[in-house]
């Protein structure tokens, strides 16, 4: 049965335009890292999707191996999609990417052509689409040349199965090499997505003044630095969060003291704004001038919610940045 969305979907959600391009992106995004795979509820997720587009979340975020299981989080996506969503299709931003290990053998990860055009063609399948909106190359490739990475990006726009084309995990330099060798394809590079949060702040270091000045949008992944910058952790490990659950992502080793301070007086600013940790933190991020749009994960309805609310209170100013900043210090 499809969805009926919201009359007012749009009504509150702010949209960017991504870099030079023509392409509008919703301040907040929907990654399908996490919670969407073969592991999780079916039902909540399909809540969580449909909830989002309702809030005018218009972009939803995959990679072929986001899971678990690898490629379940497509195959979910499908499922929402062939039932609910059909009628919107062209109201939505569809991206996934290809770069990390997905198949056994010397043809499953990486940057080859072989393995992008491949990986591209099952994520198609496995959503049950014909094309997607973006697709990313997810990390750089040492032993491949960058130019045949950037060429199976640029036939994925040509053989119609993508509109758009990015970057993942790429440093400055390497996007600068990238985004010159898509340039002269004829396939601009759209959008970076880079890890980046207030604790992890590498994409300072150039690579946001590369996306500025060769007019491409930047989409961060991890802006709550998985779960530390949210109230979650502000009185110890709770029971199956994701720190008592073992993640490679965020371990006990996070939440040392100094960092501790730092993350309790953030949430102490935050409520005096009236808003949330989480939400402070993305709209810190949005403040950023080249800053697109900004993609969280979720695992219920409310959370989804509550983040996606960031975008009633955008607003920093100066003197509040720099306060943020003397405690990030």
């Amino acid at each position: 049965m499809a969805h009926f969305a919201s009359k007012t979907r749009y009504d509150q959600m702010k949209y960017k335009r991504c870099g030079k391009s023509g392409l509008l992106l919703p301040a907040v995004s929907l990654g399908l890292w996490h919670n969407f795979g073969s592991k999780d509820d079916f039902q909540t997720m399909k809540e969580i999707l449909l909830r989002a587009f309702d809030l005018g979340i218009t972009h939803f975020d995959l990679a072929n191996n986001y899971g678990p299981s690898p490629g379940s989080a497509e195959s979910n996506l499908k499922s929402v999609m062939q039932s609910e969503l059909a009628p919107y299709r062209d109201e939505l931003i569809i991206s996934t990417k290809a770069g990390y290990l997905m198949w056994d053998g010397p043809y499953g990860e990486w940057g080859s052509r072989k393995y992008l055009m491949a990986s591209l063609n099952q994520s198609l399948k496995r959503m049950g689409l014909d094309y997607v909106d973006i697709f990313y190359s997810h990390r750089p490739d040492p032993d491949t040349p960058l130019e045949e990475t950037m060429m199976a990006l640029h036939s994925a726009v040509q053989q119609g199965k993508a509109l758009y084309v990015g970057i993942s995990n790429y440093d400055a330099e390497q996007t600068t090499r990238a985004v010159d060798i898509l340039e002269q394809l004829g396939t601009p590079c759209l959008i970076h997505q880079p890890r980046y949060n207030m604790f992890d702040r590498w994409v300072e270091n150039g690579l946001l003044d590369v996306l500025e000045k060769r007019g491409v949008g930047c989409i961060p992944f991890s802006p709550l630095a998985q779960g530390l910058l949210t109230d979650r952790y502000l009185n110890g490990i709770p029971e199956g969060s994701r720190i008592a659950s073992e993640s490679i992502f965020l371990n006990k080793e996070n939440l040392d003291p100094d960092t501790m301070v730092k993350v309790k007086a953030l949430n102490q600013h935050a409520e005096q704004r009236g808003q949330t940790l989480a939400q402070l933190a993305l709209a810190w991020i949005l403040s950023r001038k080249q800053i697109t749009s900004v993609l969280i994960g979720a695992s219920s309805v409310a959370q989804m919610e509550a983040n996606a609310a960031t975008v009633n209170n955008l607003d920093l100013s100066r003197d509040e940045l720099a306060y943020i900043e003397n405690i990030l210090v």
